[in-house]
């Protein structure tokens, strides 16, 4: 056995499930492994094709044979098949490790999106279809050409495919990185989130003497707050503090005093554990971080939808090219094995 893969494949019962153990053992379940075997021909092949089916079917009768046909390639000198032999491990695992990655982020895509696209075809078919009936592309891996050119040709162009998807995946990761501070500012405790969609202009006084600040209260201390706020300083507007919100770890108050007093306020109320939060109320800013938000959302729904179709075309032509390369592969350990003419 020259080499062996597991070629995973999604279907359409391959998604998401509750709990890292449960998607591990769904992967399994929906992983198929492919050897491919390469043996010397004494005969002829059909004889040892029966023959082969003949002894798997006493060993594992469910276990399907396919031809895997691999063409007639440029040998070369044997000082080249051996300096290409001790490459093309190391290249097998880049390719494959490609390939994966890909299918790894149309799986992220997919659940973040919400699409169920079922399974991933290659060439138009689906993945095992292709494996299966294999046939050798001569019009873009012409026979004649030297191994290594071939090899260096497939290994160039899976290069460019993943210099392509870091450049596409962190477009869109920095989007949506964007989008989750934006959400964890209008979502976390009161102690850090964006204020401005809690605070409507009625409650704010700004004059030429007054100032209304807001206090983060912690809930329990809200009756602590009520009770002293008018206190913690002189010229505190009497009965202005008026609770805006309230989630389950802090409570949102107002309090209007003099300006001439406010920076001393905020220290007595950071003495008794009040946080004084800046704000300064502006229908401008508001707006305008509306439309940030609605321009990172649009912006992330057409960058995950362009890198998911990305990911679609470019899983099948990596994969074309993965097989190739194994192809390429089966056919040099071959000979190295058997020796010449080719005959296995």
């Amino acid at each position: 056995l020259p080499f062996s893969w597991a070629a995973q494949h999604k279907t359409t019962q391959h998604r998401e499930r509750e709990g890292g153990r449960e998607r591990e053992r769904e992967r399994e379940r929906m992983t198929t492994r492919y050897w491919v075997v390469s043996l010397p021909v004494e005969t002829s092949p059909t004889s040892l094709w029966n023959q082969l089916q003949e002894s798997i079917s006493k060993q594992a009768f469910d276990t399907p044979l396919y031809r895997f046909n691999v063409p007639n390639l440029r040998v070369g000198t044997l000082d080249s098949l051996l300096a290409l032999a001790d490459d093309l491990v190391k290249s097998n695992a880049f390719v494959e490790g490609v390939t994966h990655k890909i299918r790894r982020q149309i799986d992220e895509l997919e659940r973040s999106s919400g699409v169920n696209a079922g399974a991933l075809t290659v060439d138009g078919v689906p993945v095992d279809s292709y494996l299966t009936r294999f046939v050798w592309d001569e019009a873009k891996y012409p026979t004649m050409s030297p191994l290594r050119e071939i090899v260096d040709n497939i290994h160039s162009f899976v290069a460019k495919v993943e210099d392509d998807l870091k450049v596409r995946a962190a477009d869109y990761n920095n989007v949506r990185s964007q989008l989750s501070a934006i959400n964890r500012k209008q979502t976390g405790s009161l102690a850090v989130r964006d204020l401005s969609n809690l605070v409507k202009p009625g409650d704010i006084v700004k004059s030429e003497h007054l100032i209304t600040l807001l206090a983060v209260v912690p809930k329990y201390s809200q009756k602590d707050w009520l009770s002293s706020y008018e206190k913690l300083t002189e010229y505190v507007v009497p009965r202005s503090s008026k609770k805006l919100y309230e989630d389950n770890e802090y409570a949102l108050y107002t309090v209007t005093m003099f300006h001439k007093v406010a920076d001393h306020f905020k220290i007595k109320a950071r003495e008794r554990g009040f946080q004084i939060r800046d704000f300064e109320y502006s229908l401008e800013t508001q707006e305008s971080r509306k439309q940030e938000l609605e321009k990172l959302q649009r912006d992330q729904e057409s960058l995950r939808n362009s890198l998911l179709q990305w990911c679609y075309s470019s899983y099948g032509e990596v994969f074309i090219a993965w097989m190739h390369f194994c192809a390429v592969r089966v056919f040099t350990e071959s000979i190295l094995r058997y020796g010449l003419p080719p005959n296995f």
